[in-house]
């Protein structure tokens, strides 16, 4: 792989886990004690899209990047990466807080630092504002709906890859009971957390939400919570889905207005307009 090594406020040049990537050093007042690095493909056009991609526990950056591919997609689809990284001293496990209130607030914690992150890439790497898309695996799946409820006037869209619920828990013990899909909320009480976490009143990003039936560290209930939040966050809770049995999963979709979906979110078209969900289930 190859990366632009470009220099300007807050942007320096690193080599991390054998692969160029460049590292974020400087990006606001980073309260959430996060790491950030970017990958920047050779030759990227002007106005590229940004993907924001959050690790899963136990992961670094670069690891979750050699098992995803994302940089290698990113070299074939012409988008830039954002690899948000924890460190050990704030997660022992090093994972993203997404339970911890502090932590998936606007304004404040791990939240507030992805945001100035991704500031950081608007203005150094010149990328499309409308097209920053925000994914994760496990805890950072969790993280990007917390990011998609506390900042969505910046996302045109979101993937959580066997993430929970935004507001499904507070403390340790209850991202326990979550995560073995115990004791959530109810799909309107999901939904009011989401209201409460900003005043935005615009399109919401479209979210896209992909769980295993097997999973054993976080229970599928999940995305069925997932899901139920943001239809109700509509007031579509009654809304039926499109389902599709595929050879190894099932996808249902549910449309906006316009009868339109999109599950491409590289595509200079991809998610550009509100009230569309996705979930596959495998």
């Amino acid at each position: 792989m190859a990366a632009r090594r470009k220099q300007s406020d807050g942007v320096a040049v690193g080599h991390y886990g054998g692969d160029p990537f460049c590292e974020l050093r400087t990006f606001g007042s980073n309260p959430g004690r996060l790491r950030a690095w970017i990958y920047h493909p050779k030759d990227l056009a002007p106005h590229a899209p940004l993907v924001v991609l959050l690790h899963g526990c136990t992961q670094s950056a670069a690891s979750y990047d050699r098992g995803a591919g994302w940089s290698r997609l990113a070299d074939r689809r012409g988008f830039a990466v954002l690899f948000p990284e924890q460190q050990r001293s704030d997660n022992a496990n090093l994972c993203f807080n997404w339970f911890i209130p502090d932590d998936t607030r606007r304004g404040s914690g791990e939240a507030l630092s992805i945001r100035q992150m991704i500031e950081a890439v608007m203005v150094a790497q010149d990328s499309d504002r409308t097209r920053i898309f925000v994914t994760g695996l496990s805890a950072g799946g969790a993280m990007p709906a917390a990011m998609l409820a506390t900042y969505p006037e910046v996302f045109a869209g979101g993937a959580i890859l066997a993430g929970l619920p935004y507001g499904s828990a507070t403390t340790l013990p209850q991202a326990f009971d979550r995560m073995r899909g115990h004791g959530s909320p109810t799909a309107k009480q999901l939904a009011s957390a989401v209201k409460q976490a900003t005043g935005h009143s615009g399109p919401l990003p479209k979210l896209f939400v992909c769980h295993g039936s097997a999973d054993t560290t976080v229970s599928p209930v999940n995305s069925d919570q997932l899901v139920g939040q943001w239809l109700a966050l509509h007031g579509q809770s009654e809304a039926q889905a499109d389902s599709e049995e595929r050879q190894a999963y099932r996808r249902d979709v549910w449309k906006n207005a316009a009868n339109e979906e999109s599950s491409n979110p590289t595509s200079s078209q991809a998610w550009r307009t509100e009230q569309l969900w996705t979930r596959q289930t495998a």
